[in-house]
């Protein structure tokens, strides 16, 4: 198992797939990694020397920002907004979908578990 940017990435999966479990590497990225290093599509983790899993970690920290630094950026971006007041700040603070989603039916992942209404029951005549 090879450790890059502090992840453990699986072996016996392929090389662009396994640098997605790093934070930050999506799939775009982890094949312009390896299109850069010339390591081909259907090389897995446990075939690389030790060699190209070196020039790999190197190309990553040089490169890019990912796991730690990119988690920092983004939570301070985040608190950045909230600390302004505006309005995608104030959605966040409220724990409600920021890109413009309705809330009268759906959202129930960012707002929770639907709690019932107490105190409404049928009245009998």
């Amino acid at each position: 198992m090879a450790r890059i940017a502090g992840v453990n990435i699986p072996s016996n999966k392929r090389v662009t797939i396994s640098l997605r479990y790093i934070f930050g590497i999506g799939p775009t990225r982890a094949q312009e990694i390896c299109g850069r290093l010339g390591i081909p599509d259907e090389r897995r983790v446990n075939q690389l020397s030790d060699d190209e899993v070196l020039r790999i970690r190197e190309l990553i920290d040089r490169e890019y920002r990912v796991e730690g630094d990119l988690r920092r950026e983004v939570a301070m971006n985040i608190k950045r907004l909230m600390d302004l007041g505006c309005y995608r700040g104030l959605r966040h603070r409220k724990g409600l979908p920021v890109h413009g989603q309705r809330t009268h039916t759906n959202a129930r992942t960012r707002k929770g578990k639907a709690v019932p209404i107490a105190g409404k029951k049928k009245v009998t005549k």
